[in-house]
């Protein structure tokens, strides 16, 4: 799908392959979604514009790049915290904002609860994380919550996401990357993905 880069590294494929069991333990779940985790983020920072740096190394002057602009690392609460730490090793500088958003179960739309974001994020490059992209909905919300404190550059980064949640992204922000593990065959009747692994959530916290 264009505007979606589907990551088919081998440690992301095996690593979502120990996912989607159910067999897969909690502590096992929660490492190996931290595993890929830094790798989806690693691929959405290769279009981090950056600039020009001098570096004295102990023989002589070097040219180097370093990050043109500062990251906000956005999880989406509670399965979003799942990717954080793990993005957080790949960005130990960035700033951190949280938005919790609940899903009603009859309408499958997105409610929020929280929201902690900085009030300026137009010189921020900001990933949006959060494991399952499967209505659109939560997305949709967290993205217009992000844009409205001015961001101009906006990765979302999915474990897992489903057609019809990638169209609804697609169609509302049609200039937002999206980076995922692999786009599902669809969304059940109860707006799960299928085959997906179950609730994230569930399974990362154990409840």
């Amino acid at each position: 799908m264009r505007g979606v880069t589907v990551i088919g590294h081998p440690l992301v494929q095996q690593g979502l392959a120990r996912l989607r069991a159910p067999r897969t333990g909690l502590a096992e779940f929660r490492r190996t979604l931290a595993q890929v985790s830094v790798l989806l983020v690693y691929e959405a920072a290769r279009a981090f514009p950056t600039r020009p740096v001098r570096v004295r190394t102990p023989l002589a002057l070097a040219d180097g790049r370093a990050l043109r602009h500062d990251t906000v690392l956005v999880p989406v609460l509670r399965a979003g915290l799942g990717m954080l730490h793990a993005a957080l090793e790949f960005f130990p500088d960035a700033r951190v904002g949280f938005i919790g958003l609940s899903r009603d179960e009859e309408t499958l739309e997105a409610r929020r609860y929280h929201l902690s974001l900085a009030k300026d994020l137009s010189g921020c490059d900001v990933v949006l994380i959060d494991p399952m992209l499967a209505t659109g909905g939560s997305a949709v919300s967290a993205l217009e919550m992000i844009f409205e404190r001015g961001a101009k550059r906006v990765h979302l980064v999915n474990l897992l996401a489903a057609p019809e949640g990638v169209r609804r992204v697609r169609r509302a922000f049609p200039k937002v990357p999206i980076i995922t593990a692999s786009i599902d065959r669809k969304l059940n009747k109860r707006g799960y993905i299928v085959p997906g692994l179950g609730d994230a959530g569930d399974r990362l916290f154990g409840a």
